[in-house]
């Protein structure tokens, strides 16, 4: 079995939050897992082709970090687990099932599908099915940001970039070279490990002499940090600090959240090298459940409101596959379309 990282003796206090930032996260938590429960039922009904990676489990992470963020301005760069993080940055769920389903109305225009996401609008940098490929991509985006504001003297640049990745991704080089750059530029950059203990079936202590993670960030003088990934009021409070460090313009930081994936690697994984002894620990730290505790405990939201919150997420995913079903697949004519850019 994977042994359960103790988390650092040095507390992390979560910031309060109002109703309204409680029951907002809460619903975007639930858009996500009732999103992938959908994309399940779909791909075995033969509605969805190639891989599709699910985020369950993993909710806490992107609600936390991007909802941290300035909507529709600050960039974020995902890898091919990417569904949730496109309905964090405001990716329609209409446009993400449509995408799934690899028709023209998706946010990729049906040319992507589940590992390559998109959306110009929202600032979502794409996902990438090459692990690490989008690590030099959002350092790309940080940089120009910070070309903008100073070699350019646009003040209205400081947009900040938030670029995720798994465990396996931090023993590539494009990880260590993309960090070294970052720290040297001072780039306003999150780089937001989601350690979810396995690379596909390689688990994580297994793969790498130094395991946690959020320390290599100290081989570039950069700030590191290690988060409970299933307690989404921890992740935010992470986030804040960081997003505000990088937009003041004091550089990079290195977020390490230890989270877990509930299904396995994709759908067409049968998950039997996980023990069933360590799937059940980490499935008893639902990040949702969790927090809906929360929520009801600190008198922010009653269950029944949370039990509507629930329904309604349910009614816009059971339109958006509707939407999707109704929608039409891309014309052979446009075959060479969206290769380059377009006025």
């Amino acid at each position: 079995m994977v042994q359960e990282r103790v988390l650092p003796h040095t507390q992390i206090t979560a910031s309060a939050v109002t109703r309204d930032e409680g029951l907002m996260m809460y619903e975007d938590m639930v858009l996500g897992r009732l999103f992938e429960e959908k994309c399940a039922e779909m791909y075995y009904r033969g509605k969805m082709f190639g891989f599709v990676h699910l985020y369950t489990g993993q909710e806490a992470v992107s609600t936390g970090v991007i909802k941290s963020m300035r909507p529709g301005e600050d960039y974020v760069a995902s890898t091919y687990r990417d569904h949730v993080h496109a309905l964090s940055c405001g990716v329609s769920a209409r446009e993400v099932m449509a995408e799934l389903f690899g028709k023209e109305t998706g946010c990729s225009k049906g040319r992507g599908g589940s590992m390559h996401m998109f959306s110009a609008q929202h600032k979502l940098l794409g996902g990438y099915a090459f692990v690490a490929e989008g690590i030099p991509v959002a350092l790309g985006a940080a940089f120009q940001s910070r070309y903008r504001r100073e070699a350019m003297g646009d003040s209205s640049f400081d947009q900040v970039t938030a670029c995720f990745f798994g465990d396996g991704a931090s023993n590539n080089g494009q990880f260590f070279e993309c960090l070294n750059m970052a720290a040297l530029w001072k780039l306003p950059i999150l780089f937001v490990v989601e350690n979810n203990k396995w690379a596909i079936g390689m688990a994580h202590d297994r793969a790498t002499s130094s395991p946690e993670i959020y320390k290599k960030a100290s081989a570039f003088d950069m700030a590191g940090v290690e988060v409970d990934g299933m307690d989404v009021l921890a992740v935010r409070s992470v986030a804040q600090e960081a997003v505000a460090r990088a937009r003041a313009g004091e550089g990079p930081t290195l977020i390490e959240a230890l989270t877990y994936r509930f299904r396995g690697h994709s759908l067409a994984d049968p998950d039997e090298l996980r023990s069933a002894d360590e799937k059940e620990i980490w499935q008893a730290r639902d990040p949702i459940k969790k927090f809906a505790a929360y929520l009801v405990e600190q008198n922010l939201a009653t269950q029944a409101e949370l039990k509507e919150i629930d329904r309604q997420v349910q009614a816009t995913i059971d339109d958006a596959v509707q939407f999707a079903q109704d929608s039409p697949e891309p014309d052979p004519k446009d075959l060479y379309r969206y290769i380059f850019a377009e006025d």
